[in-house]
């Protein structure tokens, strides 16, 4: 047996894209302002404290998908989650390329792997408890696990373990369903301090998954199925008092959390409180005005609010990182005409995205152009791209690219362009802006598209992420963006590109992509314990998926980010896509 290191190529590539971040393109000086100065987040945890109390007040331009940790997938979810939930793995918080280091949360130690890949065990640290004052065992986790990953009725959240896990025969329905006490028996309980799961197929990467919030401990007797999200039993130090979907979030210290416990977390602040369904615009001003401490989405800050934290007195106070995100345009290939490759290929051409970049924020907020669907940022990236565009003189497309667009429309049988519909969030401004900017450029070479706008907290448990809906309402182009489930190729990618990944609801594979190709290249790297040859494996699977022109690639993430003058411990963490780490965050 020996103990699975994490993976440590990533780090370097971060190193040189925070380089480039604190950089922020063109002015790179630090303001004249006296905070930490300008991009320092990025690279270390700044404003650090010690002193406990008062309250952090954070707002959200909509909501939740769910604060279950078992039934959420939002990368700002799985960050805050850990205020109130422990994992058996989590990553360091901390700043920089530390930030990407998986280390043990309720676990002692990171996994014991055997069985060349297929059996992880990991041993819970002791006197654990939950906000009732009762213990933490192993069983609360093997709960977590088969609730989340097995029953029909938590669909928000990814199903790794339900795909990875050895399955029963007849297949495990999940425990709303099965009612035995042994549930999944490829995890094993030894004991209270003890588990032990099996694998159908090497997985290499089992503790950053791990890390998942779905780890989380749960109490059987506590579970109250998706009415859970409102009753949550806390392991971490805090508790919430009360949640009211599309209001707010109150939250207190947990009495029996232990420091002793848990050597990651601080728990400064006395009480925690998230506002919920707040204009974006609002929510900017407010940060400014010192009323607010934290935008809990990470999106960065608004485009009418850039000129006021880059002036002078409030740039040592921004950060500008690579986020790790890709924005990007999903093409469901179950749409007519987007069935069709070339349909699918003349989109590629005929989206400007340039014009995408710019209608998000530029290159300092917005992004760089991307070409492909691994980020720079993601171990297994490799540079290349398929469609090829270039800029006209007085901007926009050129007629050679928009040439090459209208001639993938002709072998499509569709000369004169077509008709569907483009999605966005509507609690998003910028990425409403950026759907704008596609509909536009789409519209010369005769792609006439409806945008239809959602709320972020329902956009893929009821729309976009629902085949049936999607198929219903003819929704061939949906606007989204993504950051690794942890920080290779395969978390990355298999979300969104693996057929396996396609759900009846809460699914994030939106081109609804099932190629076998793709299929196969993934599951065959995840299996390969050779580092160097899983991450080249990563780029050739990029290379597949781009082959399918089943998503387009906007932009490689950026943000301007704003922490408030009273805000202490505040640092960008790469493992949750670039935004800030809310695990050990204080208040002057």
């Amino acid at each position: 047996m020996n103990k699975m290191r994490p993976i440590a190529v990533f780090a370097a590539g971060v190193v040189a894209a925070a380089g480039l971040a604190a950089c922020g393109g063109g002015d790179d000086s630090e303001g004249s302002g006296s905070g930490p100065g300008y991009s320092a987040g990025v690279k270390e945890v700044v404003s650090k404290s010690e002193k406990k109390g008062g309250t952090l007040k954070l707002a959200h331009s909509d909501d939740w998908d769910s604060p279950d940790p078992g039934n959420t997938y939002y990368a700002f979810s799985q960050n805050f989650a850990r205020l109130y939930g422990r994992g058996l793995t989590t990553f360091a918080p901390t700043a920089g390329d530390a930030s990407l280091k998986v280390v043990p949360d309720l676990a002692t130690d990171l996994g014991q792997v055997s069985d060349g890949g297929k059996t992880w065990t990991y041993k819970l640290r002791t006197g654990v408890k939950y906000d009732d004052g009762s213990t933490v065992t192993s069983k609360d986790v093997k709960y977590a696990v088969e609730r989340s990953n097995f029953s029909d009725e938590l669909q928000d959240g990814p199903k790794y373990f339900k795909q990875y896990l050895l399955d029963n025969k007849p297949a495990y329905k999940g425990p709303y369903k099965d009612k035995s006490d042994e549930g999944l028996k490829s995890i094993e309980t030894p004991d209270d301090q003890t588990i032990i799961f099996h694998l159908n197929t090497p997985f290499q990467e089992f503790d950053y998954l791990a890390a998942m919030s779905q780890t989380m401990p749960v109490p059987k007797a506590k579970d109250t199925g998706l009415k859970y999200e409102t009753a949550i039993v806390s392991s971490g130090p805090y508790k919430i008092d009360s949640y009211q979907r599309g209001k707010a979030m109150m939250m207190s210290r947990n009495p029996n959390w232990n420091k002793s416990t848990d050597p990651l977390r601080k728990a400064l602040p006395d009480k925690i409180e998230v506002q919920l369904k707040q204009n974006a615009d609002d929510i900017d001003q407010r940060l400014l005005a010192g009323s607010l401490d934290m935008d809990i989405a990470g999106v960065g800050v608004q485009s009418g609010t850039q000129p006021k934290v880059l002036a002078a007195d409030q740039k040592p106070y921004v950060d500008n990182p690579i986020q790790g995100f890709l924005r990007f345009m999903s093409l469901n290939v179950n749409v007519k005409p987007l069935d069709n490759v070339h349909c699918r290929i003349a989109v590629q051409y005929a989206t400007d995205k340039v014009a995408a970049q710019t209608a998000y924020g530029g290159p300092l907020a917005g992004g760089d152009v991307a070409t492909t669907v691994l980020p720079p940022t993601v171990a297994g990236y490799t540079k290349f791209d398929l469609y090829p565009q270039k800029q006209a003189e007085g901007g926009g497309l050129d007629q050679a690219t928009l040439a090459k667009a209208k001639q993938e429309l002709q072998q499509c049988g569709q000369p004169n362009g077509f008709s569907t519909k483009l999605s966005a969030r509507s609690d998003r401004p910028k990425e409403v802006a950026m759907a704008q900017a596609v509909q536009q450029s789409l519209a010369k070479v005769g792609i006439k598209t409806e945008i239809v706008q959602f709320p972020a907290g329902d956009y893929f448990s009821k729309y976009v992420g629902v085949p049936k809906y999607v198929h219903e309402h003819g929704i061939g182009m949906m606007l989204m963006a993504w950051a690794a489930d942890w920080p290779t190729g395969y978390g990355f990618l298999a979300q969104i590109v693996d057929g396996a990944a396609i759900k009846p609801s809460g699914g994030n594979n939106l081109a609804e992509l099932n190629d076998p190709k793709v299929n196969k290249g993934l599951n065959d790297a995840i299996q390969n314990p050779d580092e160097a040859a899983r991450l080249k494996a990563y780029g050739e699977v990029d290379k597949l998926v781009m082959g399918t022109a089943a998503e387009v690639p906007l932009v490689y993430a950026k943000a301007l980010m704003y922490r408030p003058k009273r805000v202490t411990n505040v640092g960008i963490t790469y493992a949750y896509g670039g935004m800030y780490d809310y695990l050990n965050m204080g208040v002057e």
